[in-house]
């Protein structure tokens, strides 16, 4: 039987006073590959930080193995602008760094005259230094440095990135080099929210040959089908405060849980027509008790009564809600863009482009690729600020109206609610503004509340929701299907209007 790393029994969270969920049972094993999936803004993050200890349940019992370690890599990465990715990664074990600080320390101490000229001084020094040597032996520091180059290299960050300050690393680049530093550390536990965004082809696949071959236990949250079906054993469902977990990968989850669907709809009919049975009988023994006072027709009322409110009831199949996205542009200037000999070169010195040529036309379907780093949302916000393009010229239509969905999603003033976003956007009722942001699966209680308490997916439908009431007909679309769940992908409706937009990897 395989070992257990976490079992949570019962475990019911809230944040802000909100429920996020209930009663949530789980047991996570060794060597799983779990894809975690759920509807946006359900707690899957959530989950993820109340597993990784940094969160408090409010109620219910969390087991770990003794000893277990584990790393987290959040949804948006987070580093040091200043440090380059070499030195970022170097910073993976902070208690190797912290032993090396202690020998630098004890090294310049021994170098002190007033040390070294007293005996017991330096000989209570050199004790010191022996202990820490000792430490950085255990933590395997002699091989620290080549072990950090080689997770660097095994997730397709080569040399010569490596001295790249992190301020100017892409979205995706950024990722990988958080997930270089889970390498080197080797947890037995990984917890990835959504390591995907912002990868290219190439690096999903160095993503995937990764997970299959990673000793310890993987949980991943992705909106990627595809690569859930590469790397997933298992696929744990958190719906409506319950999780259920499938054997298989993603493509053998939906086929399993369409099949319990039908099963549970068939169970839930045949249940419903016993019901209505029952209660019609119930009816009929009141009846008839009220027409001739009949002590036993009572007693046979109570009885069925009884048996109903005994009843295990099954639940309806909810059909789930759906986003329905109209982005309905209209026909503007018939030469939307016009790059005539652009170029890019980065305050470091690196050239991204030069004498970049491209023209686009009313009802052009863009898609923007390249690797990571390669510039693809730097041309998108170029094209945001034709005036500041310092190399070339660049030519809007006349008639365009832009409509840019971020990836960073710097497009939302998180302090705002969402009432107040929308009506920013567009002039409308309070009452209207609540509708609409119905439409895009927000409940009464989040759209008074700020931007900052929605998840990833849930700001990107705000996103969205915003470009339907700005009504452009060229649209820049960086990376919008990151953090939206799998059925959302498709909600997209036709937009007679240019779209030039940049995705990362498979096109649902």
């Amino acid at each position: 039987m395989a070992e257990i790393l976490i079992n949570l029994d019962k475990v019911s969270v809230s944040l802000a006073g909100h429920p996020i969920f209930n009663d949530l049972s789980w047991e996570i094993q060794t060597k799983q590959r779990v894809g975690l999936v759920g509807p946006n803004g359900v707690g899957k993050s959530t989950l993820m930080r109340l597993i990784a200890a940094e969160l408090p349940a409010d109620s219910g019992n969390i087991f770990r193995l003794s000893g277990l370690t584990w790393g987290r890599l959040e949804q948006e990465p987070v580093l040091d602008g200043d440090k380059t990715v070499i030195r970022e990664a170097m910073t993976a074990v902070p208690p190797l760094t912290a032993v090396e600080n202690t020998l630098a320390a004890l090294e310049t101490r021994m170098a002190d005259p007033a040390i070294y000229s007293d005996p017991d001084a330096l000989e209570k020094v050199m004790q010191q230094h022996g202990h820490a040597l000792d430490e950085y032996e255990r933590l395997d520091g002699p091989r620290y440095e080549s072990r950090v180059k080689e997770a660097l290299n095994r997730v397709g960050l080569l040399a010569e990135h490596w001295q790249t300050p992190t301020r100017h690393l892409s979205g995706g680049q950024k990722k990988l080099v958080l997930l270089a530093k889970l390498i080197v550390q080797q947890p037995q536990l990984l917890l990835l929210d959504e390591p995907d965004n912002h990868l290219d082809v190439p690096a999903k696949e160095y993503l995937e040959k990764l997970l299959n071959s990673y000793d310890g236990c993987v949980v991943i949250i992705s909106h990627d089908r595809y690569l859930l079906d590469e790397v997933a054993t298992h696929i744990a469902e958190l719906e409506n405060d319950k999780l259920t977990l499938y054997p298989g990968n993603y493509t053998a989850y939906t086929t399993e849980r369409e099949l319990r669907r039908l099963r549970q709809q068939q169970l839930y009919q045949a249940q419903q027509k016993e019901i209505a049975h029952i209660e019609a009988a119930i009816t009929r023994f009141e009846l008839w008790a009220s027409m001739v006072v009949n002590v036993r027709h009572i007693r046979q009322a109570r009885s069925r009564r009884k048996m109903l409110d005994k009843m295990d009831k099954i639940d309806k199949v909810s059909d789930g809600r759906r986003m329905t996205l109209n982005l309905n542009g209209w026909r503007g200037s018939k030469k939307a863009v016009e790059l005539d000999d652009v170029g890019l070169v980065l305050p470091d010195g690196r050239t991204l482009w030069r004498h970049l040529n491209l023209t686009l036309w009313h009802g052009d379907r863009v898609g923007l690729v390249g690797p990571n780093g390669a510039g693809k949302s730097m041309l998108l916000r170029q094209l945001l600020d034709p005036e500041g393009v310092p190399e070339g010229v660049i030519k809007i239509g006349p008639s365009s109206k832009i409509g840019y969905y971020a990836q960073e999603q710097e497009t939302l003033n998180l302090e705002n609610t969402l009432i107040r976003e929308i009506r920013q956007a567009a002039p409308m009722s309070e009452g209207d503004t609540v509708a609409f942001l119905n439409r895009f699966l927000f409940t009464y209680d989040q759209v008074r509340g700020p931007i900052a308490n929605l998840s990833g997916g849930e700001r990107s439908r705000l996103q969205l929701a915003k470009l339907v009431l700005e009504r452009p007909n060229l649209l820049l679309l960086d990376e919008p299907t990151n953090n939206l769940d799998i059925p959302l992908h498709q909600s997209a409706g036709a937009n007679p209007g240019r779209i030039c937009g940049h995705t990362p990897h498979h096109l649902p």
